[in-house]
């Protein structure tokens, strides 16, 4: 029964990835690419507007010209003043583009602090039915320093690193000249095979340690033991999400949608693995901190 539930969750892992970063995807694609295009209304609006105004006072005399260059002004005062509106999306392009990494550490500490929410609450829905007879119901208590590490890495080093990250596969991607879907095998392999996914759950095993107080051997220690296992797991989820953010998704909200596509992520873990062998893992960590003391 191990063995079926284990391969069900082999198989399920790539095809709810690809479903997660498809819907994000497709959102993010169609709504930005909307905004972009009111970007460029919104540049060019006023570059028309004074064109205009210069053809009007090229012809002072002449009616049919005067005319046409007063209808031309008015279609571009119309069209800069129809460009205020497009609600949070535009609000939030707009501060994506005057502070983007800024703006991505606040949506990384708000996206990671409800991913951690989830991995908490999801198990306790799904698994506090399940208690053995005769034990008493496991009372629920959220961790709300976990959340604020979680919030504190999102914040002060995942997001601003990934906006490095995702700009240098860009420059990388140029500089190599490649066209088509050449461009997100390209950047999946260099991320999850290169360089990229190997430092950054080195980090976040590391940062997370560190946080919690482990010294540096503890942290070495913990990144030796679990970064293999987060590697081939990783694999089997984000090289299909990878490959249609790439595609679909514009470079400025690519770490987005993986921070989007997390959530699920971290949904199916806490969901496939129980509570019970969460509190195994902590055993262990706990005796394994009483021997380094």
């Amino acid at each position: 029964m191990a063995c079926y539930q284990r391969a069900g969750r082999a198989a399920l892992m790539p095809v709810g990835g690809a479903a997660a970063a498809a819907a994000t995807s497709l959102f993010l694609g169609r709504r930005t690419s909307a905004a972009a295009s009111r970007e460029v209304h919104r540049a060019a609006g006023p570059q028309l507007h004074q064109a205009a105004q210069q053809a009007l006072a090229t012809f002072p005399r002449a009616g049919q010209p005067r005319r046409l260059a007063s209808s031309i002004a008015k279609e571009a005062e119309g069209a800069t003043a129809g460009k205020t509106g497009g609600g949070f999306v535009a609000w939030y392009e707009g501060h994506l583009h005057a502070r983007p990494v800024a703006t991505k550490a606040v949506t990384g500490a708000i996206l990671w602090g409800v991913g951690d929410c989830v991995a908490q609450v999801v198990p306790h829905f799904f698994f506090d039915e399940e208690s053995k007879e005769g034990e008493p119901k496991k009372e629920f208590k959220y961790d709300l320093p976990r959340t604020g590490r979680a919030v504190t890495f999102g914040f002060v080093i995942h997001a601003p690193l990934s906006h490095v990250h995702y700009n240098f596969l860009e420059w990388m991607t140029v500089k190599g000249g490649f066209t088509g879907l050449s461009i997100p095998v390209f950047k999946t392999i260099m991320e999850q095979f290169v360089y990229w996914s190997w430092f950054s759950n080195s980090l976040y095993h590391g940062a997370m340690g560190a946080m919690q107080g482990m010294t540096p051997t503890q942290c070495y220690d913990r990144i030796a033991d679990v970064l293999w296992e987060t590697q081939v797991a990783q694999w089997g989820f984000w090289i299909p999400v990878q490959l249609l953010n790439f595609q679909f998704v514009p470079v400025r909200h690519q770490l987005n949608v993986v921070l989007l596509t997390s959530i699920v992520w971290t949904a199916l873990l806490s969901a496939w693995y129980p509570p019970q062998e969460e509190e195994k893992d902590e055993a262990v960590v706990k005796k394994e901190n009483e021997g380094h003391a």
